[in-house]
C-alpha cells in the first residue's frame, strides 16, 4: 500500500497521505516522494486543481519523529532532512494548479507546512492544529516560517511557535490561518475546485507566482513578466476574447 495516493477525476487531482494507523506522520521518504509527486501534477495539463489531504481521521500529524534518530541524528543528517522538506512544501507551492488543502482533525507540526503550502485550507469543524517545534528544541524552518508568518501576523506567529500550544479550527479561522471551516470540507473543497478548474490556468500560474513570491519576500520581476507574456501570447487568451464575443463558455487548454 503507497503512504502517498493520487486520483485523478474530472480535472481535480486529489492526493492522499495514506499513513492513517499513524496519525499521517510523514517519513523521510515520503517528503522526497512528494516533491516528485506535485512536480508531475504541475506539468500534467488535464489536472487543473489539487486537493491535499490525509486518509482517516487527520491531515497530517507531522513528521514520523520515530525516525528522527535515524533520519535526524547528527547535524549533517538534519539539514539534509530539512532540505528535503523544503523541497516538498516548494514543489506544492509552486504548483501553477490551485492546491486546496483538506483539514481533518489533526495538522500539526511538519503537516501544518504541507497545508501552508497550499493555497487554500479548508477545515472540518473539529480539526486541531499546532506547532510543537518549542516541545522539541527545534527551530521551524525558514520557509515555513514565513508561510506562518504571512497567513497570521507576527503576534500570532510569535504565540504559535513560543508556546506549542494547539488551537481549534475556529481559532485558525479567526486568525486566518484557514479559509473556511464546515462539517462537510471536503465536499466544499471539490466544488470550489470544480469552479476554478473551469478558469484561465495561466492566469492562475501567474496569479499564484506573483502573490506568493510578494508575500514571502521572493518576487523576481523577471519570471513575472514572462508568465504575463505568456499568457498575453498564449491560445488561451483569444479564445477568452472569443467566447465573450460569442457568449460562450471558454474552453481553456493551459497553452
Amino acid at each position: 500500500m503507497s503512504d502517498i495516493l493520487v486520483e485523478t477525476k474530472a480535472g481535480i487531482a486529489t492526493v492522499t497521505i495514506n499513513r492513517p494507523q499513524a496519525r499521517n506522520t510523514v517519513t523521510y521518504d515520503m517528503w522526497r516522494g512528494f516533491a516528485d509527486i506535485f512536480g508531475e501534477l504541475n506539468a500534467d495539463k488535464c489536472v487543473r486543481s489539487v486537493i491535499l489531504t490525509g486518509a482517516g481521521g487527520d491531515f497530517s500529524a507531522g513528521a514520523d519523529i520515530s525516525e528522527f534518530g535515524k533520519t535526524r541524528e547528527n547535524l549533517e543528517k538534519a539539514r539534509e532532512y530539512e532540505v528535503a522538506v523544503d523541497k516538498c512544501c516548494a514543489a506544492i507551492m509552486h504548483c501553477a494548479k490551485p492546491v486546496i488543502a483538506v483539514n481533518l482533525g489533526y495538522t500539526l507540526g511538519g503537516g501544518a507546512h504541507l497545508a501552508m503550502s497550499a493555497d487554500f485550507r479548508y477545515a472540518h469543524s473539529a480539526a486541531r492544529f499546532g506547532i510543537p517545534a518549542a516541545n522539541l528544541s527545534i527551530v521551524y524552518g525558514v520557509q515555513a516560517t514565513r508561510k506562518l508568518l504571512a497567513l497570521v501576523g507576527l503576534i500570532e506567529a510569535k504565540r504559535i511557535l513560543y508556546t506549542a500550544q494547539r488551537f481549534d479550527a475556529e481559532h485558525a479561522l479567526r486568525i486566518g490561518f484557514v479559509d473556511h471551516v464546515s462539517e462537510t470540507p471536503m465536499a466544499a473543497a471539490v466544488e470550489f475546485a470544480g469552479a476554478m478548474a473551469a478558469k484561465a490556468p495561466l492566469t492562475q500560474g501567474g496569479a499564484k507566482y506573483i502573490l506568493n513570491s510578494v508575500a514571502l519576500q521572493e518576487f523576481d520581476a523577471g519570471t513575472a513578466d514572462a508568465l504575463i507574456d505568456r499568457a498575453a501570447a498564449s491560445f488561451d487568451y483569444a479564445e477568452g476574447r472569443n467566447a465573450f464575443a460569442e457568449k460562450r463558455p471558454p474552453a481553456f487548454r493551459g497553452e
